[in-house]
């Protein structure tokens, strides 16, 4: 089941000792989800690790181990075109190309009231929370 993982949901998932959003992640890592990435996903991946954003739940080097299994266990995916959805952030627009381009069921988010606000609509990609990814994609 193809999904694209939200940086927020990244960070949540290391940030805490449990909750769904690590769920969702360690579902990835262990292949019941299927991830995908773009360059600009990954680079907004790799930024956050610079950032002091993080507890003391998890080491550098742990989140770093953690997203070069993500990375292992995804998908890259070429964007050639852009939708322009007409997100009110500008910069969440690149999540719903990715995930139309790369076929996602999904994107995972802590956002999805900004994220269901796009002009143009699919029909089979659905914007998720975690707890929500949980009980809808098994």
């Amino acid at each position: 089941m193809l999904i694209v993982i939200d940086t927020n949901v990244f960070v949540a998932a290391l940030r805490s000792g449990g909750g769904a959003a690590r769920q969702v992640v360690r579902r990835a890592l262990e292949g019941r989800y299927y991830p995908i990435f773009s360059n600009a996903l990954w680079l907004e991946y790799e930024d956050l690790l610079g950032r002091p954003i993080w507890t003391e739940e998890t080491t550098d080097q742990e989140r770093r181990q953690v997203l070069a299994a993500l990375a292992a266990s995804g998908r890259w995916i070429k964007i050639y075109y852009g939708w322009r959805p007409n997100l009110a952030d500008e910069d969440d627009n690149y999540l719903i190309e990715l995930a139309v381009a790369g076929g996602a069921r999904a994107i995972v988010t802590h956002n999805v009231r900004d994220l269901r606000r796009g002009e143009l609509r699919w029909g089979g990609l659905s914007i998720l929370t975690p707890s929500e990814c949980l009980e809808q994609l098994r």
